[in-house]
């Protein structure tokens, strides 16, 4: 009846704990798959208005040169799923690809060679013939895909951090403790009585030691994602960049058509005279590239205006009041699982409750939160000495991912501002799928019992001779975190 009930309160414990932390998994699983589905459907249909007004406005001569444009939302998907683009370097290489091909449309009667054409791009920075449009849009489209980017993997992360230490196996002490509470006062007749809430706080304090440890980071983790949230809401709105993009890009064509004549006067002096084309075919190239379309954007009304049946700023809003919820999880997980009916009596019965001896009040001091504060705790021993291996890692995962945000924050490139730092650590944003994820996690607190001055002493010696061992380990699980969210 003994290992009956033993293995029936290791059920109920794991069934409370789970509908927690799935919850929590749910919401940042539902939320990063609707940022996803928002940043995608955004980009489909900024290429779909481009390619629209463009066809409408230039006709046969966009068609002829809509791979340029076509390669441009190619690369910037690619960014966005895979993040291993240079957007600065992409755009630059757009323009200059642009450039070449307005060259020769503003200059049809000339003749010009691919050399002569590289000596054109290296005018690009100094005649600004697009006018100041590269420049703002550079730095726009930077840092919107850059916050954007960023916080749907800090979504993932989060998900998939939640999955992977939600999966408790208790240990021996933990069990023992479970059975105390939750079945032994069925011996004593008092079938009915609930454990007392202190009781029950005091033994999730020390099954739930090692996920107490993530606290801090998370915390710091939650506060870096609000921070970005109010970027996506300001100027790092990637819905206010990418929607009106056709709109930029014409205009920087219509600077270029204005400032033609000067542009190409400046480059035949630097670059040399062109050779014309022959007679004949100058009249026939001319009327083939005859370039005098103006842009003609289409109406608001019959532009997009939200992608996936939303907008960002809903979506950010939303995400804003989930994450603040979040924040401070791991520590008050102890508190919330006692707050089930199932697991204990209210905290405003604490005087007919079961304590783990008889039904009166419990008179323990509830201990603190993570291992350092297990050594007293009266109900469940555990080894403060020996913290979780996968949990370290998650703790690393957080930091990581930190510091990311905190880079998107600033309008830097995650992927390449500064690829020494922790920040290099390129999470795609992937990972096991809502309640599809193995189990990784071995719960693996160890005996805890108590200890005369000379073992104290011993044990402070063998932990200080741990620290090098526990140092080389944590450089090891740094690396392995950032390979695992590459």
């Amino acid at each position: 009846m003994e290992e009956k009930y033993g293995l029936q309160s290791k059920d109920d414990f794991q069934s409370v704990l789970s509908e927690q932390c799935n919850h929590l998994q749910a919401v940042f699983a539902s939320r990063y798959k609707k940022f996803d589905e928002f940043f995608k459907e955004l980009l489909e249909n900024a290429e779909k208005s481009l390619n629209d007004m463009f066809v409408k406005t230039y006709g046969h001569l966009y068609m002829q040169n809509s791979e340029l444009f076509k390669d441009l939302f190619v690369e910037l998907k690619r960014y966005y799923v895979a993040g291993n683009v240079n957007l600065g370097d992409m755009l630059n290489e757009f323009w200059a690809r642009l450039l070449e091909r307005m060259f020769r449309l503003v200059n049809s009667q000339y003749h010009f060679t691919d050399e002569y054409l590289e000596c054109v791009s290296k005018y690009t920075e100094q005649l600004k013939p697009f006018g100041d449009v590269p420049r703002k849009l550079k730095l726009q489209v930077t840092r919107a895909f850059v916050a954007a980017r960023t916080f749907a993997q800090g979504l993932a992360v989060a998900r998939d951090i939640v999955s992977k230490v939600s999966v408790v196996n208790p240990t021996a002490q933990c069990t023992e403790a479970l059975l105390k509470m939750t079945y032994c006062s069925h011996c004593r007749g008092l079938v009915s009585v609930k454990p007392c809430y202190n009781y029950c706080s005091n033994i999730m304090r020390g099954c739930l030691a090692n996920q107490g440890e993530l606290d801090f980071e998370w915390n710091n983790f939650i506060d870096a994602m609000l921070m970005v949230a109010e970027r996506l809401e300001g100027p790092f709105n990637i819905e206010s960049v990418m929607d009106p993009i056709d709109v930029k890009i014409s205009d920087a064509i219509m600077n270029m058509q204005d400032n033609s004549v000067q542009v190409s006067q400046k480059v035949f002096q630097g670059c040399g005279p062109p050779k014309p084309l022959p007679a004949g075919r100058i009249s026939r190239s001319i009327s083939e590239s005859a370039f005098s379309a103006r842009f003609r954007p289409y109406h608001p009304e019959q532009r997009p205006t939200t992608a996936a049946g939303t907008s960002l700023d809903r979506l950010v809003t939303d995400v804003k009041e989930k994450l603040k919820q979040a924040k401070k999880f791991w520590s008050s997980l102890p508190s919330t699982v006692c707050n089930d009916e199932r697991m204990a009596a209210g905290n405003g019965n604490e005087d007919d409750c079961w304590n783990g001896k008889g039904k009166s009040r419990y008179l323990f001091a509830v201990t603190g939160n993570g291992l350092a504060n297990q050594g007293n705790n009266p109900e469940v021993q555990v080894d403060t000495t020996k913290p979780d291996i996968l949990i370290l890692r998650q703790i690393m995962a957080l930091r990581v991912m930190t510091n990311k945000m905190k880079n998107a924050y600033n309008g830097n490139d995650v992927d390449f501002f500064d690829i020494s730092d922790e920040s290099s650590g390129e999470e795609s944003g992937s990972g096991c799928e809502y309640q599809q994820c193995p189990s990784e996690f071995e719960y693996n607190a160890t005996d805890h019992s108590g200890k005369s001055a000379n073992e104290k002493a011993d044990s402070a010696g063998a932990r200080a001779e741990a620290k090098p061992y526990l140092l080389t380990v944590l450089c090891l699980l740094f690396f392995a975190v950032q390979r695992e969210w590459r």
